[in-house]
């Protein structure tokens, strides 16, 4: 996001550690839906209520101010680095998410905020949602990219998302709630973002703080989703989309909800749905020139692989083989590609390479194919010709994290680290902040025996990941390596006095309350 103005070291600590206290928790929210633990998620925060009243600090006016873009991206930070760490849902998938950063990025240079940070993921749940957090954070379920029956649709929803960043509404709503004390400010915050997800989450955890927190306030006001949706109207229009795709989305959300009021989709409880915002949605789609958008093959193949991925690999087979036998598929390309997943997760080799020649034949050019090609011929003990395809595809597609992934990964099992190391410094210089190209590094460093080089390298991919403390450790280790010279024990010296100062700064913050 855009510069924010200067804010005081300790006032941001301070806001940032109300603020993320109990969003860490935000892992055990989702659990809280499936058992015995919502009660003891309750009395946790019922009584961390009462708790924290007697911690925290006296943030007076500061805790009432709008929060700053600076620390909003933190506090987003500190939450996603929780969801990769510890949600089991979070789908730690490249091709996926490369893909929605793709379309997000697209909408986002569209947007009100051309320039700011976003970051797209994807959530493993059959549920039709997504959420926007705190920093430019965009989660989206599985079960939303499945249920859209175009890319126009998805851009749709993510559009209204990035509505709800550019309008700043999570901060906004938060910060309006100014009667209530922080240790209330603090649950609700979490309430909300957990609504966002999981609409039954989120009332279970309102619930357990003071009753004056109603289950409005669980959602986005109808008033914000008002200003989602125009401000994600322009962004589609703009970015090319078909702008009839996001009323006819939420039209056939509203309608599933009419059928069963009781098991509403979690999208109508954390969107709330009326028929005004529907009009006004149609209304400008109607005054908006008509314009045929052909979906990407990248939206048929990422709904093939979440499909493939789902149930047993024997089911996958035979859900993809029934459908390219009764051609029911808008996406030939796609069937196969999901076929070819499946059958690899059934470790049918030679079936999956006959679906990848079959493939060929459609001339369908995506790094998600190319990826799903290479990962076959190294499943058949065929490196050169799996690392032939990755440095193919990586030429037509050079920012696929996927390919880079796989590439980094076959050159590690052909045992030619040196040219891995090379490889992955090249795409550090453009990526400096991906965790796992260091974590690739330090296990191709260690491969050759290079055991500071391997320790400073897992020492960032801890930093990255927001683990202070074992960053510090790794480097810690790295000072009584013997095996790295002058100027790269002196690197190692550096680093560890730069993190060491943050994780004191870290301790006393923690330490003092703030």
């Amino acid at each position: 996001m855009m510069s924010p103005s200067p804010v005081s070291l300790r006032s941001l600590s301070r806001k940032v550690w109300t603020i993320t206290v109990l969003l860490r928790v935000t892992h055990f929210l989702r659990c809280a839906a499936r058992g015995a633990v919502r009660l003891a998620l309750a009395m946790f925060l019922a009584s961390a209520s009462v708790v924290l009243a007697d911690d925290l600090p006296d943030l007076g006016e500061s805790a009432r101010a709008e929060f700053s873009q600076q620390l909003e991206r933190r506090i987003g930070v500190s939450i996603m680095n929780e969801i990769r760490l510890r949600e089991p849902s979070y789908v730690d998938d490249a091709d996926i998410n490369d893909y929605l950063n793709r379309l997000g990025q697209r909408l986002a240079e569209s947007s009100a905020n051309p320039i700011g940070e976003y970051h797209f993921f994807a959530i493993r749940d059959s549920s039709v949602n997504a959420f926007a957090m705190f920093g430019g954070f965009i989660g989206v379920n599985t079960g939303t990219l499945l249920t859209a029956q175009s890319e126009s649709e998805l851009a749709g929803v993510v559009a209204h998302e990035i509505g709800h960043v550019t309008q700043n509404h999570l901060a906004r709503q938060i910060a309006r709630e100014k009667q209530n004390t922080i240790p209330s400010m603090i649950a609700m915050a979490v309430g909300i973002l957990a609504a966002r997800s999981n609409a039954d989450i989120g009332m279970a955890t309102i619930s357990s703080v003071q009753a004056g927190m109603v289950q409005a306030q669980l959602s986005f006001s109808r008033d914000f989703e008002r200003e989602a949706d125009r401000a994600g109207y322009k962004t589609l229009e703009k970015a090319g989309y078909d702008v009839r795709s996001m009323s006819d989305f939420f039209e056939r959300m509203q309608k599933a909800g009419h059928v069963s009021e009781v098991n509403a989709p979690v999208y109508l409880r954390t969107h709330p749905l009326t028929v005004e915002r529907i009009s006004d949605m149609q209304n400008r789609a109607q005054n908006s020139s008509y314009r045929q958008v052909v979906s990407s093959p990248d939206f048929y193949l990422v709904r093939a692989k979440i499909r493939a991925q789902t149930g047993t690999a024997r089911e996958a087979v035979s859900e993809f083989e029934i459908a390219l036998r009764d051609k029911k598929y808008a996406s030939q390309a796609a069937a196969r590609y999901g076929l070819a997943f499946a059958l690899m997760r059934a470790k049918d080799i030679l079936g999956a390479q006959r679906e990848m020649e079959a493939i060929k034949s459609l001339k369908v050019s995506s790094p998600i194919i190319s990826g799903l090609a290479a990962d076959i011929r190294s499943a058949a003990g065929d490196l050169p010709a799996a690392q032939a395809i990755y440095r193919e595809a990586l030429l037509r597609f050079p920012q696929a994290k996927s390919l880079v992934y796989g590439y980094a990964e076959s050159l590690y099992a052909g045992r030619q680290y040196d040219l891995a190391l090379q490889f992955l410094e090249s795409q550090l210089q453009l990526s400096l902040t991906d965790y796992k190209l260091y974590g690739l590094q330090a296990k191709t460093y260690s491969a050759l025996g290079k055991r500071l080089q391997q320790l400073r390298a897992q020492a960032e991919y801890y930093y990255l990941q927001g683990q202070l403390g074992q960053a510090v450790e790794q480097l810690q280790f790295a000072q009584q390596a013997n095996d790295g010279n002058f100027y790269e024990q002196s690197a190692v010296d550096a680093r560890l006095r730069e993190l060491r100062k943050l994780l004191d700064e870290e301790t006393k913050q923690k330490k003092n309350g703030g």
